[in-house]
């Protein structure tokens, strides 16, 4: 087995750390005042388009950057040591939108490509979290289309975007249906801006629907396909989660490096303190590990016969492994710093608040046990095993 990255991957994760070294002279100003200006975005985005790596998960023939999944994964790694979630401004369209007709591609998914749009999902509701299928929000036929009506709630990019990709039940059936959905469409109200604990780029509203009209067309992917191409989705981006929160605490474990070997206490640098280094050992050994394991998983993503069921159970271990492995490790680095740690200008403390909900959202850390253990129980221990070559 080679675990070595390949020439292009090391060229990627040099042109990933690059523009995260950009992006990361905004943390500062985004942390104080709870977001960016607009000539912020636009310099953001501008070098995002310059870089390449805008749309790492579409194809190279629709403007995308065409990467695979393990590449995808190195990338954003490396877009992971920002805070401020500011490695959301290096923009993933959805990857519903790969499901989109000819004329939605060039409507929606080209221009999202470009820069000139920007998707938000809109899956969660009030009775509807870890659990999609309780859906209440509806569509119910009409002339020349559907008439949706409910609400959702934590549609992260709900601000900045200006169309929706809505799950609801359709028709009398109450099949699960994605929606393409023009944010200015009469009936959308942005009816809160919820106050998170981290600081995000952008936020994370709740919308109601009321008697809102969309064309026949607007249905993506299919009548009743809703929950499998949201399933897809989460089998990826739950990998993405796993690749950044490791990112994050490699971050945080150099600079409480950084810190332990100057600071100095008692005469000598606290690095020389065996419980310092404990800390240290254990934070390298949660990162290398976990690091070894996403990797992995996100090259059987990319191989053709790796079988689907299995690979949603691993992308299920590697984001609850690692979100929770990326937790303890910033625990430790805001220890090391001591009160430094609690200040919010220090990288480290906002990490730690940023990292918390990667144990909650695109699955909380029990619905991940849940699959796993499903995968178990149903399959046996292959689910524990590498693959073997064919």
């Amino acid at each position: 087995m080679d675990f070595r990255l390949t020439p292009r991957q090391v060229g990627l994760k040099a042109k990933a750390r690059e523009l995260t070294d950009f992006v990361a002279k905004y943390e500062q100003d985004c942390e104080e005042n709870n977001g960016l200006p607009r000539e912020a975005h636009e310099a953001v985005r501008d070098a995002v388009l310059e870089s390449g790596l805008q749309a790492v998960n579409m194809p190279a023939e629709w403007g995308g950057a065409g990467l695979t999944i393990l590449e995808q994964a190195v990338v954003q790694e490396e877009l992971g040591r920002l805070t401020g979630a500011l490695w959301d401004m290096v923009w993933r369209p959805a990857n519903a939108l790969r499901f989109c007709t000819e004329e939605q591609r060039e409507r929606y998914l080209v221009p999202v490509i470009k820069g000139q749009r920007r998707d938000c999902y809109a899956v969660t509701e009030p009775g509807a979290g870890s659990d999609p299928q309780n859906l209440a929000t509806t569509a119910t036929r009409t002339d020349g289309g559907w008439l949706i009506n409910g609400e959702k709630w934590f549609v992260t990019v709900g601000d900045h975007a200006d169309f929706m990709i809505l799950l609801a039940a359709a028709g009398e059936e109450k099949a699960p249906t994605l929606f393409l959905v023009d944010k200015d469409t009469p009936g959308i109200e942005m009816t809160r801006v919820p106050r998170f604990m981290h600081t995000f780029v952008y936020e994370h509203p709740e919308f109601t629907f009321t008697d809102v009209f969309v064309p026949e067309d607007a249905v993506l992917g299919g009548l009743g396909n809703g929950y499998d191409i949201t399933r897809s989705w989460f089998t990826e981006e739950r990998l993405m989660i796993a690749a950044r929160t490791i990112g994050a605490a490699e971050r945080g474990l150099e600079l409480a490096r950084d810190w332990a070997v100057r600071r100095e206490q008692f005469g000598q640098p606290i690095s020389s303190f065996q419980l310092v280094q404990g800390m240290l050992a254990d934070s390298a050994a949660d990162i290398a590990v976990h690091r070894a394991y996403t990797h992995q998983v996100a090259w059987e993503a990319d191989q053709p016969d790796t079988d689907r069921k299995t690979l949603h159970a691993k992308a299920a271990i590697a984001k609850l492994s690692a979100s929770e492995a990326s937790g303890r490790v910033i625990d430790r680095c805001v220890q090391i710093f001591g009160g430094r740690g609690y200040d919010r200008s220090y990288a480290v403390e906002r990490l730690y608040r940023e990292l918390r909900v990667d144990r909650i959202w695109e699955g909380t850390s029990e619905i991940q046990r849940l699959i796993i253990a499903g995968e178990l129980v149903k399959r046996g221990t292959g689910v524990l095993q590498l693959p073997v070559e064919s």
